[in-house]
């Protein structure tokens, strides 16, 4: 009976230590795989933040411009005026040719400020009427003109970057 009881003795010590190892092995493998699940959630997670900056980012940035288009078409504006006086003053005659050039010199040089903030002058005389762009402010009757024809630009109209910021005042005919 020894024989047999120590052949048992081994036989589930080798069970025994089977079941160890397969144990110690399955604890292993499931640390391994909580800590890629971490890893990977971490990833995860630093993916969103990386996009929820880079959106914030590209929203801030839109915002700013929009700030800085708004305080540009607000203030070119209020300077429509001046330029529409100056236009005046060049019309009127005048005996002092200097005092003519200086005006002249300034008005030029408001203009070229104002192209260099992508301000242009609507084009209206001579066009064809565009709602988007001009304000008929009298109409004629004229057989010899064409349908909706702007025949006279009364006040110059403008555009900031593709968008009205004053609209042409404008007399159209037929």
């Amino acid at each position: 009976m020894e024989e047999k009881e120590i052949k048992d003795q081994v036989q589930n010590e080798t069970v025994e230590e089977v079941t160890v190892e397969e144990v110690k092995e399955e604890a292993q493998e499931e640390a391994v795989e909580e800590v890629k699940s971490a890893v990977d959630e971490n990833i995860e997670r630093l993916q969103r933040l990386m996009a929820e900056f880079d959106n914030y980012r590209k929203r801030t940035e839109k915002e700013k411009q929009n700030i800085y288009d708004l305080a540009v078409s607000t203030t070119v504006t209020e300077l429509l005026g001046t330029v529409d006086n100056f236009e005046r003053a060049l019309k009127q005659e005048t005996t002092d040719k200097s005092f003519y050039e200086g005006v002249s010199m300034i008005y030029r040089q408001l203009l070229t400020v104002l192209e260099k903030l992508n301000v242009t002058p609507i084009e209206a005389a001579g066009k064809t009427f565009d709602p988007d762009y001009h304000n008929a402010v009298l109409h004629i009757e004229d057989d010899t003109l064409e349908e909706n024809i702007v025949v006279e630009e009364l006040q110059k109209g403008y555009l900031y970057k593709e968008k009205v910021i004053r609209y042409s005042m404008v007399k159209v005919a037929n």
